[in-house]
């Protein structure tokens, strides 16, 4: 598992508690001894003991060397440095999962894509869903979803992550999970902004509907399949990080909404909260598209324009009254 936040370190003792042995990879090497030693990750993952087989380590040679399994855990922003000094170290054929939640440069890749570019010979998945590391950490019921065009490696790490509180559900379309995991984070925000405001429930339920509208719009445009946004990557995931204190970006929305500035409400949550770089990169991408997209476009007037976010609001609520749902099946499909 390369990443110790806190589902990095959520996963990674999910699975040594599955009888999998598995090593933890931290960046930091004196955190990395502390986390080994005193069997709890007080920075990231506070006051959850780790399985006694969990071993934790700063060194990348040492934890790649023989394993079948690499899970990147890590900020988008860091995705493409870490790849490029894994690739050398893995043999061909390993499966490789990305539990990233962001969209990676000006190039618009996915973090998968990222992953394959560097390695080309490894299997490729994603790991994605409603899926808040300290819920699992506390043995709360929880599925995710992981997706591959190989379906071996979906059967593969179902196999390895299911238990009893535990989920895992296939998909075949990796763009489209991947991409949902990033597009909700930008609807977090705007929900913790809501919720800061003391918006109503009917206004709380326009944010949640409209939000899983535009990630669909854009998504499809993209090649993904709709219909991967009614399920738990798209309207699972959307519908945790739009309603829990415990979601980075909900957080983040909850400081703008309370007269915080961007860099104080980024500080104020201490951990990289994907949302603020994903909202910037799918404006400009649905600006050059011709997409329509009135939330993240208001959102991306309060964070970059400095725009109030009370004429963000009024830009929301002019925006055009078109169909509720834009993919209907009829009868004879």
């Amino acid at each position: 598992m390369l990443g110790g936040g806190s589902f990095g370190t959520a996963i990674a003792n999910m699975l040594a508690s599955n009888a999998y042995p598995v090593v933890l990879w931290m960046r930091n090497a004196q955190h990395a001894q502390q986390v080994q030693k005193e069997r709890v990750n007080q920075r990231y993952l506070p006051g959850y003991k780790l399985a006694q087989s969990l071993q934790v380590s700063a060194d990348l040679n040492a934890c790649l060397q023989g394993v079948d399994t690499v899970f990147f855990a890590v900020p988008s922003g860091a995705l493409q440095d870490l790849a490029a000094q894994v690739s050398p170290r893995i043999e061909p054929e390993t499966l490789v999962i990305s539990t990233s939640k962001g969209i990676c440069g000006a190039d618009f890749m996915l973090p998968s894509q990222i992953l394959e570019t560097a390695m080309p010979d490894v299997r490729i998945g994603v790991m994605s869903g409603p899926n808040l590391a300290k819920e699992i950490a506390d043995y709360e019921i929880t599925a995710t979803v992981v997706a591959s065009e190989d379906p071996t490696v979906c059967a593969t790490i179902q196999r390895m992550l299911a238990s009893n509180y535990f989920r895992v559900y296939a998909n075949h379309d990796r763009f489209g999970v991947e991409l949902a995991g990033a597009l909700k984070n930008i609807y977090a925000i705007i929900a913790g902004i809501a919720e800061a405001l003391k918006a109503g429930q009917n206004t709380k339920s326009v944010v949640l509907t409209r939000s899983l509208a535009e990630m669909r719009r854009f998504g499809t445009q993209l090649g993904a399949d709709p219909m991967t946004f009614l399920g738990l990557s798209g309207v699972g995931d959307l519908y945790v990080t739009c309603t829990s204190p415990l979601s980075r970006n909900y957080q983040v929305g909850m400081a703008l909404g309370g007269g915080k500035s961007l860099a104080q409400s980024i500080a104020d949550v201490g951990q990289i909260a994907e949302g603020v770089n994903t909202t910037r990169l799918v404006k400009e991408k649905a600006d050059a598209m011709g997409t329509y997209m009135p939330l993240a476009s208001a959102l991306y007037a309060t964070l970059f324009e400095k725009q109030s976010i009370q004429g963000a609001l009024r830009s929301m609520m002019l925006a055009e009254q078109n169909s509720d749902v834009d993919f209907m099946v009829t009868p004879n499909e």
